[in-house]
């Protein structure tokens, strides 16, 4: 039987203030599953952690990782890949987790006026990209890595969330 190209993804809720978004869990599937339709990379025998937590957790994982004291939006970690061949009985490979903060990500959604579900999409796929390997460290990484989350959003309907950014030339 062949295996399907979309991880299997897993939806934490650690924080209470998710409770009021109960669609959250079906919007963070829809995006993981458009971005693997979407990316040249093996995840097909893969598995996401996403835990949705809030400001506090989200700066408690800043600080420890990145030693950077404050809450942010999203955090993705991806996990170590296996080297060697990959045996029938192996358990599905991981390939990351993904923290996303409630207060932080509703304030952005809010300030730019956009949609809540269309928001934790884009964050949802932004920390996706990074655990297959993109990241925005340099001018043309980011604009590689924002030009892919737009296709994907667009495909799910979303508006370009950079479209309002004045650009720098």
């Amino acid at each position: 039987m062949p295996q399907s190209p979309i991880p299997t993804t897993e939806v934490i809720v650690a924080a209470e203030c998710w409770q009021d978004q109960p669609d959250a869990e079906d919007v963070i599937h829809r995006a993981i599953n458009a971005a693997a339709d979407m990316v040249d990379a093996d995840v097909g025998d893969a598995e996401i952690a996403v835990m949705l937590t809030d400001d506090s957790g989200i700066r408690t994982l800043n600080s420890n990782w990145r030693g950077i004291d404050k809450p942010t939006n999203v955090l993705s970690f991806p996990a170590l890949q296996p080297t060697g061949p990959r045996g029938d009985d192996d358990a599905p490979r991981m390939l990351g987790d993904i923290a996303i903060a409630y207060e932080t990500m509703r304030r952005e959604a809010d300030e730019e006026q956009k949609p809540f579900d269309h928001h934790l999409s884009h964050l949802t796929v932004h920390g996706f990209l990074h655990l297959i390997g993109y990241d925005h460290e340099t001018e043309d990484e980011a604009e590689e890595m924002e030009a892919l989350e737009t296709e994907i959003l667009a495909h799910l309907g979303i508006p370009d969330p950079y479209a309002d950014r004045e650009r720098i030339n």
